[in-house]
């Protein structure tokens, strides 16, 4: 079993990350791997609608995208962090979501496990409507979406960071990212059974 955990902030060490990897360190506990990768130093391009993946089942823009969605492909369930960008994802997760088209051809994501984490600049601060943008990504590549579990049991992790590493002193965010962690491990113990 593996998870891969992905942000999509545009800083490399910033509280998206921290709490992405939050939520893979419980899960790397319960004896699945984990992989994390920042978006921030990939190599990407937005998707030019030119429907070739449609046909082909590959994206046909040659940069760091196709190699992240073969490991999505791999894994079996993925988290998917962004901070708010007027109350949706950032440009960055926004690109991998478009990119992600060739993924669909036979829904090669589908039963994957898709958990949500976003940040924003205060406590109400979009991050529901972000973790619906992620929600609803995961929903339309036929995955099985999950919250962030008992006790707290909402939509995902939910951080408060205007400046970096701001999370690392907001309990709710990381009590929020370390349960979507659990859930995930939790159903993934029960799917595998």
């Amino acid at each position: 079993m593996k998870v891969l955990g992905i942000s999509g902030s545009p800083r490399p060490h910033g509280n998206t990350s921290f709490l992405v990897k939050e939520a893979l360190e419980v899960i790397k506990k319960e004896g699945i791997d984990v992989e994390f990768i920042s978006l921030s130093d990939k190599d990407m391009n937005p998707c030019l609608a030119c429907d070739l993946c449609k046909e082909t089942g590959k994206c046909e823009i040659s940069d760091d995208i196709n190699d992240i969605l073969e490991k999505m492909k791999e894994a079996d369930a993925i988290i998917l962090g962004s901070p708010v960008y007027f109350g949706g994802v950032s440009a960055q997760l926004k690109m991998l979501m478009d990119r992600s088209r060739p993924l669909r051809v036979g829904f090669q994501l589908k039963n994957k496990i898709g958990g949500a984490i976003a940040v924003g600049a205060s406590r109400n601060g979009g991050q529901e409507t972000t973790i619906q943008q992620i929600h609803n990504f995961f929903l339309i590549h036929s995955m099985i979406v999950v919250g962030d579990g008992e006790p707290t049991a909402h939509y995902g992790g939910t951080g408060v960071g205007k400046a970096p590493e701001e999370c690392k002193n907001d309990k709710i965010g990381i009590e929020t990212s370390k349960n979507l962690g659990k859930k995930i491990a939790e159903l993934l113990k029960l799917m595998k059974k």
